[in-house]
């Protein structure tokens, strides 16, 4: 594109970035105001009383100061897969700045932005919460990157696809068998921020056959089941477009921050200040295109914003030669040789193994608490993308640094001697 193309398009951007409001109207304002006077109750929202759980545990009844919802979000916060956000990548696994983001602040982000939609929309606020920080609990070290390499080999293996929004449902329903409810498990399946939509209408499942369904769907058939995938609440629609809006400006903050980009970096000329302005917009927008409404909408305008946003984060963040794409065939190797061995101990029933201390003898432990097992042996192949999927990128870097001499990852270092 021609310098006079490059200014022309991004005059197009700022025009139409110009058309989306970031307050609500007047109208509209004064609408939720009269509603709330009134005692208005969304018809749409997600009652506590509808929750529903896969087992009839009495000391997971609700009660008046702990709603089902609200117990769902205490059962995800108390599991080690939640701790571990901390120590997982969001897009920069071997920057040594703090700064940057990891996979638990954009959980927290999502939640946040989530329920300042939710709340204005007179939705669920406990459920919002629960699907906004339970969403990437099946995530993979080193992001995206992570959950490539592990479904290359794995698909290779088996013929089955992993994705972290399936794992998500997995780590909560199977391994720590935490009985949450089928309303944040399908807020967690479907929420898959990669497929952006203008209007997200609900799926109208109704229960675990549903779900289940859903979830062998998608390990089966792949992208083409995950990309149809409807959430069952509207609280689970908001999660889903929150996940873009969380991640698509901040992830350009990190990018300034890692100094892979400078701030005249992006077409639409606001650097790491789009993140501020994504938020305020897009959330305004939607609010104004779904109160009252049995879906959750936004305007033509703010939709393909938000689709030019991405597209450029992909070609100037993701998949730049600049960033953690350069690895991409170290990661690959990496992931292979460690599937292989884990495989190769559980085969050989090496109890001394690391999969075996560090994984199956605490799902086992997690899951005595309910009277059940870990039932490793059924699915080797499974047991082992379990293990892989609960690293975080230090442990995943330094096991394999110890059992493969020959792979080499950067070091992380804060201070370059001269």
């Amino acid at each position: 594109m021609s310098g006079i193309g490059i200014d022309a398009h991004r005059t197009e951007v700022r025009e139409n970035m110009e058309r989306i409001p970031d307050r609500l109207s007047d109208g509209l304002i004064e609408r939720i105001e009269d509603d709330r006077a009134r005692g208005w109750v969304n018809p749409y929202r997600t009652d506590d009383g509808s929750a529903l759980r896969r087992e009839a545990r009495p000391s997971d009844a609700g009660s008046i100061w702990r709603p089902p919802f609200v117990r769902d979000v205490e059962k995800i916060i108390h599991t080690p897969a939640y701790n571990r956000y901390a120590g997982k990548t969001q897009v920069f696994s071997f920057r040594s700045n703090d700064d940057l983001s990891r996979r638990g602040i954009h959980v927290q982000l999502v939640s946040r932005i989530a329920r300042d939609i939710g709340y204005a929309l007179g939705l669920n606020c406990d459920l919002i919460e629960a699907i906004g920080l339970a969403h990437d609990l099946g995530h993979t070290p080193f992001g995206h990157a992570g959950e490539r390499a592990l479904n290359d080999v794995y698909h290779a293996r088996t013929g089955r696809w992993f994705f972290h929004n399936v794992h998500s449902v997995r780590v909560l329903d199977a391994l720590y068998g935490r009985n949450v409810t089928l309303q944040t498990l399908d807020g967690c399946l479907t929420h898959n921020g990669e497929y952006e939509q203008r209007v997200f209408e609900l799926s109208g499942a109704r229960g675990f056959d549903d779900l289940d369904r859903a979830v062998a769907g998608c390990r089966e058939r792949g992208h083409a089941a995950v990309g149809s995938l409807r959430p069952m609440t509207l609280e689970g629609c908001v999660v889903r477009i929150s996940d873009i809006i969380a991640y698509v400006g901040r992830d350009r903050q990190d990018a300034i921050a890692a100094g892979l980009l400078d701030q005249d970096g992006f077409e639409d000329g606001l650097g790491g200040a789009y993140n501020s302005w994504i938020l305020s917009h897009a959330s305004a927008d939607i609010i104004e295109h779904s109160y009252g409404r049995d879906r959750i909408e936004m305007s033509e305008e703010l939709f393909c914003e938000i689709r030019r946003a991405k597209a450029e984060n992909y070609r100037k963040i993701y998949r730049s030669s600049g960033i953690e794409g350069e690895r991409a065939e170290v990661l690959g190797r990496a992931f292979s040789l460690m599937y292989e061995h884990c495989l190769g101990d559980l085969r050989a029933r090496d109890e001394s193994s690391y999969i075996f201390r560090h994984h199956i003898a605490r799902i086992d432990a997690a899951l005595s608490h309910y009277g059940k097992r870990y039932a490793w042996e059924d699915d080797l192949d499974q047991t082992v993308v379990d293990y892989i999927a609960s690293m975080t990128d230090g442990y995943f870097s330094e096991l394999a640094q110890k059992l493969f001499p020959e792979i080499r990852f950067p070091q992380r270092t804060y201070i370059n001697e001269c």
